[in-house]
């Protein structure tokens, strides 16, 4: 029976020989990594551990600013988020933000639920209650409970990406270098990611109306933008 400290041995024996392997595959990626980073995406998305971003996108390190919080709320008010959004858009110059909801997502679920959760929880999640008293009759309508948290999670990153593009930093960038503003979802029981439809260019989103947002391994493409990013 494997302990805990067995799997975080397993994990440094993995890092090991996913370090070594990728020195070998490419000598230069490493010192190029250490010299600085330039990603062209901030991604905002779930702590949840089934929604790794590079991995879900099959990018590699130092193509993805990452923040991850309790079911990807945006919150004006969270300076956490907000130093984020500051430093990848004023700084790293990011061409694209991400909001990224998923299915199954224990914070949605949680929103949903009559009780409380307890502890400081409870209070990080009023936004997406919130969100779910403004959508009330429309969530009780849907019987499927899986389907009612997949709904609640969409409406978070519609919430969400509303936020963000009030956001003076976002709003300025978007005016003044054209940066994209995405809402997404990703669904964990296909490994695919919807485009909603929200931000920068509504209603125009790829997987909106059934279509897929084709790349190859370790490069993602943005329908409608010139957009896209080679493998490194």
């Amino acid at each position: 029976m494997k302990t805990d400290q067995d799997t975080f041995l397993y994990a440094l024996s993995s890092n090991n020989a996913w370090a070594g392997y990728k020195a070998h595959q490419n000598p230069d990626f490493f010192p190029k990594l250490a010299s600085g980073q330039s990603p062209p995406i901030l991604w905002l998305g779930c702590s949840d551990s089934r929604c790794p971003e590079t991995t879900i996108l099959g990018l590699q390190p130092g193509d993805v600013f990452v923040h991850r919080n309790i079911a990807n709320i945006i919150s004006p008010t969270d300076i956490n988020t907000s130093a984020v959004i500051e430093y990848a858009v004023v700084h790293l110059k990011v061409k694209h933000v991400v909001l990224c909801g998923h299915t199954a997502c224990g914070g949605a679920a949680a929103s949903l639920a009559d009780t409380r959760v307890g502890g400081v929880l409870d209070t990080w999640l009023t936004p997406l209650k919130a969100v779910r008293a403004a959508n009330q009759e429309a969530l009780d309508a849907i019987r499927d409970s899986q389907a009612r948290i997949a709904r609640i999670a969409e409406l978070n990153v519609e919430a969400g990406v509303k936020v963000l593009m009030a956001n003076w930093t976002i709003q300025e960038a978007v005016r003044e270098r054209g940066l994209e503003v995405h809402g997404v979802l990703f669904d964990i029981a296909t490994g695919r990611i919807r485009d909603l439809g929200f931000g920068t260019k509504p209603g125009g989103g790829a997987g909106a109306a059934g279509e897929e947002v084709r790349g190859r391994h370790a490069q993602l493409v943005f329908r409608g933008s010139n957009a896209s990013m080679a493998a490194k």
